[in-house]
C-alpha cells in the first residue's frame, strides 16, 4: 500500500463531484450566480490550504465510511442540500467515474495526468474568484512537488492501492452502459484496440537476437486488436497538454440524465440516475 495515495483519491473524487453538480445545476436551470456560489463554496472548502497541507502528509487511505463522511460534509459546504438517497447516487457516480479512469490509464503515471485534468477543469470553474483560484494553484504546486518526480514503480504502487480501494465497487452507471464501456454486471469492458503507452510499440512483433546481442530475426503474430502509437507524452506543466481525456468532464459531452436539483428556496432533493446490480 502506498502512503501517497490519499491526495490523489480525494482530489479526483472532488473533481468528479464538481462535474456532476455543475451538470445538475445547469440541467435544472439554476440562476448562474447561485450556481457559481454553490461550486465556489465547495471548491473553496475542498482546497482549504490548511486541510491540503494535512492531506498531503504521508498516510494510509481513509476507510470507505470515513471518506464518504468527508464528502457528505463537503457537498453541504454550500447553500445546496441533498437528502441521503441523492448523496448516495452522487457518491456512486463519483467513485465509479474515478475507478474507470484508473482502470483505463495506459500507464501508472497517467493517474497524475488524470488528476491534473481535474485540476485544470476546477480552475476554469473558479477563474472569476482570485482567492479560490489561488487555492487551486496551491494544490497544483503540491501535486508537482510531491508527485512530479516519482518513479514509475511508485506510481504503480499508487495505482494498485487505488484499484484495491475500488475493487468491490461494481455499480452500474447509465452513462457508462450507454457508451458500452461497462458491462451489465458492473465491470468495465477493456478494449483490445487503441493507443499504446508513450514509448511503447504496438504488440505483434518478436525480435530475436544472437548471443552477441545482434538482431538476427524478426517474426510477427496477430495481436487481436488495432493499435496506434502515442506520439507525445502527457505534460505536467500548468495547463499543459495531458494527452488523455481521462479526468475531463464527460458530462459536458453527453445528454443530461433525468435528475432534479435545487438550492433553497424551495428545497428539493438532488437526484441522479444510477443502477444497482
Amino acid at each position: 500500500m502506498s502512503l501517497r495515495t490519499l491526495p490523489l483519491l480525494f482530489i479526483n473524487l472532488g473533481g468528479e463531484m464538481v462535474y456532476i453538480l455543475d451538470q445538475r445545476l445547469k440541467a435544472q436551470v439554476i440562476p448562474d450566480e447561485k450556481a457559481k456560489k454553490v461550486l465556489h463554496d465547495i471548491v473553496s472548502t475542498m482546497f482549504n490550504r490548511r486541510f491540503m497541507d494535512e492531506l498531503f502528509k504521508p498516510q494510509e487511505l481513509y476507510s470507505k465510511k470515513g471518506l464518504r463522511t468527508v464528502f457528505d460534509r463537503l457537498a453541504h459546504a454550500s447553500i445546496m442540500r441533498l437528502n441521503t438517497a441523492s448523496m448516495d447516487k452522487l457518491y456512486d457516480l463519483m467513485t465509479m467515474a474515478f475507478k474507470y479512469q484508473v482502470a483505463m490509464s495506459l500507464t501508472p503515471r497517467d493517474v497524475l495526468l488524470v488528476t491534473l485534468n481535474h485540476i485544470d477543469a476546477i480552475q476554469s470553474f473558479v477563474a472569476e474568484s482570485p482567492v479560490i483560484s489561488g487555492h487551486v494553484d496551491n494544490v497544483y504546486q503540491l501535486l508537482i512537488t510531491n508527485y512530479g518526480k516519482l518513479s514509475i514503480g511508485e506510481f504503480q504502487l499508487i495505482r494498485q492501492t487505488l484499484l484495491n480501494f475500488f475493487q468491490d465497487m461494481h455499480i452500474r452507471v447509465s452513462i457508462f452502459l450507454k457508451d458500452k464501456v461497462q458491462n451489465s454486471n458492473g465491470r468495465f469492458a477493456i478494449s483490445t484496440a487503441g493507443m499504446v503507452p508513450y514509448g511503447s510499440e504496438p504488440p505483434g512483433i518478436i525480435r530475436m537476437f544472437s548471443t552477441e546481442g545482434e538482431h538476427v530475426k524478426t517474426a510477427s503474430f496477430p495481436s487481436g486488436g488495432n493499435y496506434t502509437y502515442s506520439m507525445q507524452q502527457g505534460s505536467i506543466e500548468l495547463q499543459g497538454n495531458r494527452c488523455t481525456q481521462l479526468g475531463t468532464n464527460m458530462y459536458a459531452m453527453n445528454k443530461p440524465f433525468e435528475t432534479t436539483i435545487s438550492v433553497p428556496a424551495p428545497q428539493q432533493p438532488m437526484s441522479m440516475v444510477r443502477e444497482h446490480e
